[in-house]
Formats: C-alpha cells, structure tokens, sequence
C-alpha cells in the first residue's frame, strides 16, 4: 500500500525554505514554501513567489487557486480573510493557523505534521 503524500503551503517571507517564517497575512505574503511530507517526514521543499502579488486587490483567491492548482492539501498562515477561508473550504483545502513569524520547521515539528 502506497502511503500518502501530504502538499503543504506555508505563506512565508522570504526564500530560506524550512528556515523560513510565516508571514503575516496570507494573501500578501512574499513567498509560499511548498512542503511534500510523507510518512512524517519531509520528502520536499520548493518555494514560489506570490502568483498574486502584483494585484492591488483580490490576491488571496488567486493564491487559494494556484495552490490548488499545485495539489496543495493544507495551507498554514497566520490569518485568513473571510473570503479566501470560504474558498478555501470549497476547494476542500484545509487552514492552519500559526503565529507570525514562526519558522516553517517549527510549525511542522510542533502541529505534529513530522516526527
């Protein structure tokens, strides 16, 4: 039995990977560190740029749909507007809230998403 894959998007700050921290506001955030876990352990890293962050407005929609575009299961941000949190529970990706500023392997380390 294959065991499953896990895609992660983390809204972060910069491009220092699982160094990285998160950012303060998921639509505005700079970068998306792209996280693939499988069997509690971290099978990949890939950072993006903000699709969206070119936008004066609606940038978290556009952001929710390219993720899902990538298979993202869960995006960790340290806040959600009301409008992309709808979107997001259409597109059956779930939200997890962080504090700002946290780094990416922290978060995964103490949500239990690695061992």
């Amino acid at each position: 039995m294959k065991s499953k894959l896990m895609r992660i998007a983390f809204a972060t700050i910069a491009n220092k990977g699982l160094e990285d921290n998160i950012s303060h506001e998921f639509g505005r955030s700079k970068t998306f560190t792209i996280v693939d876990i499988e069997e509690n352990k971290v099978k990949s890293v890939e950072i993006i740029q903000n699709p969206a962050s070119m936008l004066t407005h609606g940038k978290g929609p556009i952001v929710a749909k390219h993720l899902s575009n990538m298979q993202v299961n869960m995006i960790v941000s340290s806040e959600f507007g009301p409008g992309v949190s709808v979107l997001l529970d259409e597109l059956g990706i779930k939200k997890l809230i962080a504090k700002p500023g946290q780094r990416v392997i922290d978060v995964l380390k103490d949500k239990a998403l690695i061992s």
